[in-house]
């Protein structure tokens, strides 16, 4: 093994590409709660922050109504929504060479389940998972990444956190953890400060595992 016992996974971007989705489902909700139309451009800030963040900063303040109505909007696109290549053959690599999993998301717990755990069955992969409502605040605070520390019984230099946004690498910043950069799910995101940038899944063995 490296020098990493954790590898610790975003979702969204990241193990999942749901851009396309996420923003169309979200384009669709804006239009029948505010009555206009925004660009998929104006809201690329939403990917990565919690639902209910993304609905206060577009003005929605019944928001727990417009989650809802997002998420049946979503439903409309989960054809879109897919597995990177490369995810299952690099989450077997690295359980095979000894690595601890995790998943930091922004997700609710039900999110999770509907949207990854069911769909994809690569749950099991997975030791600890901190979805939005297993901290007091969400990414970019520190807090979700603390809570995975706390539940592992690790120190920040035990685990490498990987994601595709700035509020992932915030996050890891925040709480002491290297960030890599899972730049294959997110075109536009040269810039993100990291530690590491991946270019590919598969890129991630070669820097965490000693050959």
């Amino acid at each position: 093994m490296g020098k990493y016992k954790h590898i610790i996974f975003d979702i969204d971007g990241t193990l999942i590409d749901t851009e396309e989705a996420i923003l169309q489902s979200l384009q669709d909700t804006v239009r029948e709660m505010l009555h206009k139309d925004i660009g998929r451009h104006e809201l690329k800030f939403a990917l990565g922050i919690p639902g209910s963040a993304a609905l206060r900063k577009l003005g929605i303040t019944d928001t727990e109504r417009a989650n809802d109505r997002w998420n049946e909007h979503l439903l409309k696109y989960k054809s879109r929504i897919r597995l990177f290549d490369g995810i299952p053959e690099l989450l077997n690599s690295l359980k095979m060479n000894g690595y601890k999993l995790g998943i930091v998301t922004s997700k609710t717990r039900n999110e999770y389940t509907a949207d990854f755990a069911a769909p994809f069955a690569l749950s099991g992969y997975f030791s600890t998972v901190i979805c939005v409502e297993d901290a007091p605040r969400p990414k970019p605070f520190p807090e979700p990444l603390l809570a995975y520390l706390n539940v592992s019984d690790i120190n920040a230099g035990d685990a490498v956190y990987i994601g595709d946004t700035v509020y992932d690498s915030q996050c890891a910043k925040n709480a002491g953890l290297d960030f890599g950069l899972a730049a294959w799910g997110n075109a536009a995101a040269q810039g993100i400060p990291a530690d590491y940038i991946f270019k590919r899944p598969v890129d991630v063995l070669s820097y965490v595992v000693t050959p």
